[in-house]
């Protein structure tokens, strides 16, 4: 008498089977008892689906590989890169490092960073981080208080400016100095990026510590001996103040003692 599970080998065997012919149907043979036109159904909805994803997360890059290649990177994506993660979100991140680890050669060489920066705004969108409020006045003094970064941004450095790549703009080689980024998530909800010289990336590293808005501008002065102690002053204050506006910093830490 039969029990549950006697058939479990087969069974995973046809398994494995069925979805090695979903995933590559170039390579992999279809099921011999499957009717083609039920498995046609599996095929697309599998790559469509995929595909569907990774075109609403890099919408860029779609449109500078144009149809034809763009559609052979998602097959070779979905034929060669062995995903680890089982969640939809993460299909994106799965993406990225298929093309760090094994994309084509002829990709143009600014692709890997193009979709980092458009998976970046994916990761802001769907953060469960929030702007603090509690311990935080948004209205307080930038340079006697503590200024406080919002958990919302990221700051990135390209080696081409990711964020005007387009159709009618891929450069060939990279920029003479790294571009650099903050992308980030206001109040609204909205994800905005700012392009930043390095100065005022060093002036937000530097908040990092905790700092006072004014000592964070005096260990910048120092940094940067060509400039005049008092001109860092003024134009740091006004960078920090355009910073708050934009939800970069989100104010200064209340003294709660």
């Amino acid at each position: 008498m039969s029990q549950p599970g006697d058939n479990l080998p087969g069974f995973r065997a046809r398994q494995l089977e069925f979805a090695a012919h979903i995933r590559n149907p170039e390579q992999h043979p279809r099921p011999a008892d499957v009717e083609p036109r039920r498995m046609q159904i599996y095929l697309d909805l599998f790559y469509n689906n995929i595909e569907s994803f990774l075109a609403s997360t890099f919408p860029v890059a779609k449109q500078v590989l144009e149809h034809d290649r763009w559609h052979r990177l998602v097959r070779q994506f979905v034929h060669r890169h062995p995903s680890e993660s089982p969640y939809f979100l993460e299909i994106s991140q799965e993406f990225l490092t298929f093309l760090a680890d094994s994309a084509p050669v002829d990709l143009p060489p600014f692709m890997l960073e193009l979709c980092h920066y458009e998976w970046v705004e994916l990761c802001l969108s769907v953060s469960e981080e929030e702007i603090p409020v509690a311990g935080v006045d948004p209205s307080g003094d930038l340079l006697a208080g503590v200024p406080v970064v919002s958990p919302l941004v990221w700051k990135l450095a390209y080696a081409s400016p990711a964020h005007q790549i387009g159709p009618s703009h891929q450069p060939t080689a990279p920029g003479e100095q790294p571009t650099q980024l903050l992308v980030y998530r206001r109040r609204d909800d909205r994800v905005c990026f700012m392009e930043v010289n390095p100065l005022t990336m060093t002036l937000l590293n530097t908040l990092d510590e905790s700092l006072t808005g004014a000592a964070a501008l005096e260990r910048l002065a120092a940094k940067a001996p060509s400039i005049p102690p008092a001109v860092v002053r003024e134009k740091g204050l006004a960078t920090l103040e355009r910073l708050r506006k934009a939800d970069v910093i989100v104010g200064t830490k209340l003294n709660l003692e």
